[in-house]
């Protein structure tokens, strides 16, 4: 029986673009490295756009990069589905698509991707079938995680290697800093990429910064958290900032590549949501999350039991600096405090945070397993 090599994969996009990161990244990988004929459907290609250069928002149906992206306008065409149906984070299928789907002589795979999450509760959940309560018609609930029981995490088959590469050639990471008007880092000079929502904590971290004993050098992408800054230094329409010790540039939104060497180049990290906190650990730089807030603090769950996990296997006192740090960033509490402890015990954080990405490479990445998957049920 022939192989079948079809998929379409949905998404819409979100405010802080986390869905489509995390999607553009699944696309490109699936039809990269698996062979198969990715039809992207996207329902607001401006704002795509943002993330991939070369991307034309007016164009309804277009190639990028390998995979097919078409605009996933209200009056959905009638089109014949994928081999492969992928609902990225339960985005909804539209229901004349889902009819077709089951009109199929041979039935879809229907893959609900869920939201990346570390608690215990998504292993006994991960691949489970859920009938449709009418047609017939089945899908699969796919988690991505953090153990060999979930559907691992994005990593493309080269990203460690580019990654050691590029931090072993001082004069690639020149030539990097350069396109965002930057000359390397100066000897005893902390670069930090500060990349978060609005947070009440952020001026107490700013203030630190201004105090701090070495130069920080902050790289900051536009977003939410901008006029918290312009606040601060009182200076309205600003996209650079000095005060003290402290020197910030607003960076405009770039391509997933480049935000990969930002993260790279960067001595510290501090990411926000899912697709550049699973980036930033791949870095294998120190890190901190700014998990997304939800209603009833039903993201602290979520938060403890990543921390848990990745403060196993480190010392009581590196895994009380990141639970510190962590927990006052993401709470809204004075987190400038809490980074003075964390700066002196970074070169153990730095040690840590490599250890913990080359313990992630243990297990297979998201796309192999969800191909594979995918494979198995048809």
């Amino acid at each position: 029986m022939p192989q079948r090599r079809t998929w379409d994969i949905f998404c819409t996009v979100v405010d802080n673009y986390g869905d489509i990161g995390v999607t553009w990244r699944l696309a490109r990988q699936i039809a990269a490295e698996h062979g198969r004929a990715v039809r992207l459907w996207v329902d607001d290609p401006a704002s795509f756009a943002r993330i991939a250069p070369g991307l034309d928002p007016a164009l309804d149906t277009q190639v990028l990069r390998g995979v097919q992206v078409r605009h996933w306008a209200n009056a959905f065409p009638g089109v014949e589905p994928g081999d492969a149906v992928v609902e990225a984070f339960a985005c909804h299928l539209p229901e004349n698509h889902v009819v077709r789907m089951a009109q199929c002589a041979s039935k879809p795979a229907w893959i609900n991707l869920e939201y990346l999450s570390a608690e215990k509760w998504v292993t006994a959940t991960h691949a489970l079938p859920s009938p449709h309560a009418r047609l017939p018609l089945t899908k699969y609930f796919f988690f991505p995680g953090f153990s060999e029981k979930t559907g691992g995490l994005l990593r493309e088959r080269d990203l460690l290697a580019r990654r050691d590469a590029f931090q072993r050639d001082r004069s690639a990471q020149a030539a990097f800093w350069q396109t965002l008007g930057l000359a390397p880092a100066a000897e005893n000079e902390l670069r930090v990429l500060l990349f978060c929502y609005a947070n009440p904590a952020l001026p107490t971290l700013l203030k630190a910064w201004v105090a701090s004993p070495v130069r920080v050098t902050c790289l900051f992408p536009e977003g939410p958290a901008l006029p918290v800054v312009r606040d601060y230094f009182g200076e309205p329409g600003a996209n650079q900032f000095e005060r003290g010790n402290l020197r910030m540039h607003v960076l405009p939104f770039i391509e997933q590549d480049d935000f990969d060497k930002l993260l790279w180049a960067c001595d510290v990290n501090f990411v926000r949501g899912e697709d550049s906190f699973v980036r930033a650990q791949w870095a294998g730089r120190p890190f901190v999350w700014h998990i997304y807030p939800q209603d009833d603090d039903a993201h602290w769950p979520k938060l403890e039991a990543f921390l848990d996990l990745h403060t196993a296997g480190a010392d009581l006192s590196t895994a009380a600096r990141i639970r510190f740090l962590w927990h006052a960033w993401n709470r809204g509490h004075d987190a400038g405090a809490k980074w003075h402890d964390y700066l002196a015990g970074r070169a153990t954080i730095a040690t840590h945070s490599g250890a913990w990405a080359a313990r992630l490479t243990a297990q297979p990445d998201l796309a192999a397993k969800l191909v594979n998957f995918c494979d198995n049920l048809l």
